[in-house]
């Protein structure tokens, strides 16, 4: 990974003075290359900082981006190529000498040091203005089977299509829609196909957007609901096809419904009926015992008062 080109302007104040054993000894603003990509992504801040012990140095980069989503893409764009799942994350990729995650809105990159689960625990408690809002589902509908493991693309408009699909013109695509879509490479006997699966706001508006990607030469098409899933001139047209059908959209319908609480259990009101009475003649009986222990411990101490009838019978 390039990290190099023409730096875009950040403010500091992501990384803490202190990372687990490590402490932070220089900090600077992130040199971004496709800084138009990076825009579309939402990004807002970026710092590098080097942490140093008795032991080594690591380097660390972050990125806070606008939401989760941009999060995801960036992720998505930035991991190694070969690098494998990793423990720290469901968006967690890591090498012998690196690691990167995405967490909320935020993309992190640590560069000679994996770091511990404690350790990230304590750095994502400190981060500022995060975004932990839902990721969005369309990744879910790219097929697993024959995947080219890391080579998934998030599309969030023209720059990033103009990167990672640049035969789809912007225009057919139609992020003025709503689009989003999801990219990835699939294994075939002859040769790797890309599948680009665009997201829209309605069905319609999927159907009208499939038979406008049916004009683009060599592609076949399908839609699922609101989704279109894209294959560009596979050199297997049958490979295409059962890649294809393995895209399928499943709706899911949310019915309001109203969730009894405590209150309209009436055995639960009778119980707490009883409880309150219960709690009601504890008060009672203790309060009654310390009068009754006070007004004997007063009458104790108080001199008796004697008569002495019988001194005047004798009289």
């Amino acid at each position: 990974m390039i990290w190099a080109a023409r730096p875009v302007t950040a403010q500091s104040g992501i990384w803490p003075d202190q990372f687990g054993a490590f402490r932070k000894v220089a900090s600077k603003p992130v040199k971004l290359t496709d800084p138009a990509i990076w825009e579309e992504y939402g990004f807002q801040q970026a710092e590098e900082a080097e942490y140093a012990n008795a032991s080594g140095k690591f380097w660390g980069r972050a990125y806070r981006l606008k939401d989760p989503t941009g999060a995801m893409a960036a992720f998505q764009w930035q991991r190694p190529a070969k690098a494998e799942t990793s423990k720290l994350g469901s968006l967690a990729v890591e090498t012998l000498q690196e690691a990167m995650l995405a967490y909320g809105n935020y993309l992190f990159h640590f560069l000679g040091y994996k770091p511990q689960l404690p350790e990230l625990e304590e750095l994502f408690d400190r981060l500022p203005r995060l975004d932990q809002s839902a990721l969005p589902t369309l990744p879910g509908y790219l097929p697993s089977r024959d995947l080219v493991v890391n080579s998934e693309r998030y599309i969030l408009g023209p720059e990033s299509l103009a990167k990672f699909a640049p035969e789809i013109p912007p225009s057919l695509a139609a992020f003025h829609l709503g689009a989003e879509a999801q990219m990835g490479r699939f294994r075939a006997e002859k040769g790797e196909m890309s599948l680009a699966i665009f997201s829209y706001p309605t069905p319609h508006l999927a159907r009208e957007r499939a038979e406008a990607f049916r004009n683009l030469a060599g592609a076949m098409v399908k839609r699922a609901g609101p989704l279109v899933a894209v294959i560009l001139a596979p050199k297997d047209a049958d490979a295409a096809e059962r890649l294809l059908s393995a895209v399928r959209y499943e709706a899911t319908v949310s019915l309001s419904q109203y969730v009894p609480t405590r209150r309209d259990l009436w055995w639960d009101l009778l119980i707490n009926i009883a409880l309150l009475t219960a709690l009601l003649l504890l008060f009672c009986t203790v309060a009654g015992l310390a009068v009754a222990g006070w007004r004997i411990r007063r009458r104790a101490g108080e001199p008796m008062i004697m008569l002495h009838l019988e001194d005047r019978r004798q009289q």
